[in-house]
């Protein structure tokens, strides 16, 4: 079902299937899965299966019964466009995406390359309305990503870098509009460095790519671990809230 998020970028989650599996580093602590594994403990619905793949088309509907214009996260609880979830499907989710034109959707994927292959050959449009993103916590899988979702015709496209596993050297954010940095969470959170930060910041500044930076997470910016997650969200004595610049038209 749809919930009120606690998410920094975003106002509600929709999440017309749960479930996943582990596919790069940055999923080793996935908090979907914890989450998941709890709420099954306390019978709730979409979770009979556990973290396992569950299509809910029952859930479908959701957005079409919110009148308020609403940032949706798509799939906080699950992947989008993972093996298992059928295109028909998709097109079933997309569809609902473009008769809701009040709201704004956000999906984010570490499987680029599916969703690649979706939108391929200009079968399928991805609407206005839809940002489609990819996770980037290090080089070796994080990268190649960027390159995928730069191939798609959408109208924004953004990064999330979280968790944040390493310096990820030098960034072509062509065609990208927006990126998302934070922090590993959790008691076995893996820590971020600030130059890491600082580093992308900078590059996001060079090349007129918005910038929001949502989290220290586990570990401060002075390299000490925290017992909670108490470290706030600011850089540079100041938090950064950039949003994706709406004027822009996909290329």
């Amino acid at each position: 079902m749809s919930t009120v998020s606690s998410i920094e970028w975003t106002e509600q989650t929709w999440n017309p299937t749960t479930g996943c599996t582990k596919v790069s580093p940055g999923c080793k602590h996935c908090y979907a899965e914890t989450m998941a594994k709890r709420l099954q403990a306390m019978g709730a619905n979409g979770y009979e299966n556990g973290f396992d793949i569950s299509i809910l088309p029952e859930r479908l509907s959701e957005p079409l019964k919110r009148r308020k214009p609403t940032i949706y996260f798509v799939n906080s609880m699950s992947d989008l466009f993972h093996e298992d979830i059928p295109f028909a499907f998709l097109d079933e989710v997309f569809d609902v995406i473009r008769q809701t034109p009040w709201h704004t959707y956000q999906i984010l994927t570490k499987r680029a390359g599916r969703m690649r292959r979706y939108f391929a050959n200009g079968k399928r449009k991805v609407p206005d309305n839809a940002w489609l993103g990819v996770s980037v916590e290090d080089k070796k899988y994080g990268l190649k990503r960027i390159d995928e979702l730069r191939l798609i015709d959408a109208r924004i496209r953004f990064l999330s870098l979280e968790p944040l596993l390493e310096d990820l050297g030098t960034l072509d954010l062509t065609d990208i509009h927006w990126a998302i940095v934070g922090g590993e969470s959790g008691p076995k959170a893996r820590p971020m460095k600030q130059a890491w930060v600082q580093s992308i910041k900078s590059q996001c500044e060079q090349q007129n790519v918005a910038f929001f930076f949502k989290q220290w997470g586990g570990w401060g910016a002075d390299g000490k671990r925290r017992a909670k997650k108490a470290n706030g969200r600011k850089l540079a004595g100041r938090t950064w809230d950039e949003m994706p610049d709406l004027s822009v038209s996909s290329g």
